[in-house]
C-alpha cells in the first residue's frame, strides 16, 4: 500500500491530543462589560427533615468543601507582538489530600503566568496556587497550595466499581465564581466511552448531570460523596443535552501521582503512529484489517528496533487482541518504561511475534 499521499493527514490526525469537545473553562474578557449578580442564601431557619435530607444533600455537604475555584490570568499578543492582559479564565479543581494538592484540567491552567493561579476556597478565602505539573494528553494538571488549617480534602472513590444507572453528582463553578459550588445530579449514563479516537488516553465516564463551562476540573462524586471522576467536557451541539464526560478517578490518580512525584508524567513509549479502521476511513485510506496499521515509526524507537516497519499491522500485545488506538494505549500505559511486551503483528501477510522493550517519554 502506498502511504505517501495519505501520511501527512493521517499523522496529523493521530498526533492530535485532547478531548476535542465542548466544556472548557469560563473566560472573562477585558474589560468585563457584564456580570451577573447572584445572592447566595445559606441561612437555615429550621432543621432539615429526613425526607429532604437526600443522598444528594449529604454527599454535597461531605464533598463540597473540597471543590475550589481556579482563576488564571490570560495574556495575548497584540498586533505589535506586545504581551497584553486579555482577561481571566475560571475553572474548578478538587482538593485531594492534606498537603494541599488540587487536581484540575490542563486546559484550566494552561498559560498561567509564572505557573501561578488564584485558588478560591469554599470558606470564601483566596490563596495563590502553583502549577506543579501538567499533562496535555490526559487534560490533567496538579496545583499546590499551602494547606489551610480547616482543610477538608475529598474522599477518593473507586471508578472501576461504577454501575450504569447509579447516582452521579457534579460539583463545580459553572459560568464563573458567582455560581461557585453549584451542585447538579443525575446518573452514570455509560462507562468506557470513546469520544476522540486519536487523542483520548483512556475511556471516559458519561453522565447526564449538568456540566457547563467553568465546571471543568470539578468533582464527579457518587452517592457516598466519594470522588469518582474529574469533570472534563460535554458534547456541545445544538439539540444535544445531558451528555457530559469525566475522567475516571482510578485512571486520573495514576497521572496525578506521577505529577506529584516527578513534576511530570513519565509513561512508556512504543514509538509507532498507527490507525485503526475508523481512523483510516476518515482519512480515505483503504484498510479493512482487524488490527492497527502502522503508518510511521520512530526510527530509533522500540518498535523499529524490534523489527516492525511501515505497513505492518499490530494484532496483539501480550496476547490481548488490539483493534483500536485506545486499546493499544491502555495496554502500553499499564506497563512501565523498561518493561518488555510481546507484540504479535502481520508482515507481508504473515503473522510474526517479537519481544519489545518499552522506552520512556515524559509530559514536559
Amino acid at each position: 500500500m502506498n502511504f505517501s499521499k495519505y501520511k501527512k493527514s493521517i499523522i496529523a490526525c493521530v498526533l492530535a491530543l485532547g478531548i476535542g469537545v465542548g466544556g472548557g473553562y469560563y473566560f472573562f474578557g477585558n474589560p468585563i462589560t457584564h456580570q451577573t449578580t447572584v445572592r447566595e442564601q445559606t441561612k437555615q431557619t429550621k432543621p432539615i427533615t429526613d425526607t429532604r435530607n437526600t443522598y444528594v444533600v449529604q454527599a454535597a455537604k461531605e464533598s463540597g468543601p473540597a471543590v475550589v475555584g481556579i482563576t488564571t490570568q490570560v495574556f495575548q499578543k497584540d498586533i505589535f507582538n506586545r504581551t497584553i492582559y486579555a482577561g481571566e479564565g475560571v475553572g474548578s479543581g478538587v482538593l485531594i489530600d492534606n498537603d494541599g494538592h488540587i487536581v484540575t484540567n490542563n486546559h484550566v491552567v494552561a498559560g498561567a503566568k509564572n505557573g501561578e493561579v488564584t485558588v478560591s476556597l469554599s470558606n470564601g478565602s483566596t490563596v495563590t496556587g502553583t502549577v506543579i505539573g501538567t499533562d496535555a494528553q490526559t487534560d490533567l494538571a496538579v496545583v499546590k497550595i499551602d494547606p489551610p488549617k480547616d482543610i477538608q480534602p475529598i474522599k477518593i472513590g473507586d471508578s472501576d466499581s461504577l454501575q450504569v444507572g447509579e447516582p452521579a453528582i457534579a460539583i463545580g463553578n459553572p459560568l464563573g465564581l458567582e455560581f461557585k459550588g453549584s451542585v447538579t445530579s443525575g446518573v452514570i449514563s455509560a462507562l468506557a466511552r470513546t469520544i476522540d479516537d486519536q487523542g483520548q488516553r483512556f475511556p471516559l465516564i458519561q453522565t447526564d448531570a449538568a456540566i457547563n463551562p467553568g465546571n471543568s476540573g470539578g468533582a464527579l462524586i457518587n452517592a457516598d460523596g466519594e470522588l469518582i471522576g474529574i469533570n472534563s467536557s460535554k458534547i456541545s451541539k445544538e439539540g444535544v443535552e445531558g451528555m457530559g464526560f469525566a475522567i475516571p478517578i482510578n485512571s486520573a490518580m495514576t497521572v496525578v501521582d506521577s505529577i506529584i512525584k516527578n513534576g511530570k508524567v513519565v509513561r512508556p513509549y512504543i514509538g509507532v503512529w498507527a490507525v485503526d479502521r475508523q481512523t483510516a476511513a476518515r482519512n480515505n485510506v483503504s484498510y479493512e484489517g482487524e488490527g492497527l496499521l502502522i503508518v510511521q515509526l520512530d526510527a530509533n524507537g522500540p518498535a523499529a528496533q524490534a523489527g516492525l516497519v511501515e505497513g505492518d499491522t499490530i494484532a496483539q500485545v501480550d496476547g490481548k487482541d488490539i483493534s483500536t488506538l485506545l486499546e493499544l494505549k491502555e495496554q502500553i500505559d499499564a506497563k512501565s518504561p523498561g518493561d518488555t511486551v510481546l507484540v504479535s503483528y502481520t508482515h507481508n501477510g504473515k503473522m510474526k511475534s517479537t519481544q519489545l522493550k518499552l522506552g520512556q517519554v515524559s509530559s514536559n
